[in-house]
């Protein structure tokens, strides 16, 4: 008799997106969903959630039809890394505003891998905040400032 053998993380990942999905579609139920005409403030919400059922559920039977490689270690640089990097940009675009708010969190959260080195974090940062600056500002013309009180040139 064969012996069972599934790959463990796309069997987390599959069990984890049933789970979401089913309880997201649960508190949907609570919501009015309406017909596909008229739809209801639960109607899409419960269209995602069954996807997500879906989703998982495909997921979570190819991990049962291959063995996958053992799990990595925890990545601790990318979690160091990339989590404070949002948080940083939300605690500055106010008072550096937007250019350099953007950047200085680019150039964090490039240090989550480990082969990136100090020359191309600038570059990679520098090319970020300039197409940023100009999709979003001039292009779409959301009023925010480029550059805050902190730094007033």
């Amino acid at each position: 008799m064969k012996s069972i053998s599934f790959d463990t993380t796309n069997a987390i990942c599959g069990a984890l997106f049933v789970a979401t999905g089913a309880f997201f579609a649960i508190q949907s139920l609570g919501l009015d969903l309406g017909t596909a005409v008229r739809m209801g403030p639960g109607y899409f919400p419960l269209v995602l959630a069954a996807v997500l059922v879906l989703l998982g559920a495909i997921i979570f039977i190819q991990a049962l039809r291959v063995e996958g490689e053992p799990i990595d270690p925890f990545a601790w640089r990318g979690m160091l890394f990339i989590l404070p990097a949002p948080v940083f940009f939300g605690l500055t675009v106010r008072g550096l505003g937007f250019a350099p708010s953007l950047f200085l969190t680019a150039f964090i959260a490039c240090f989550a891998s480990q082969k990136m080195n100090v020359f191309f974090a600038i570059v990679l940062s520098l090319l970020l905040t300039i197409f940023s600056v100009g999709v979003f500002s001039y292009g779409l013309g959301l009023p925010f400032e480029r550059f805050g009180p902190w730094v007033r040139f």
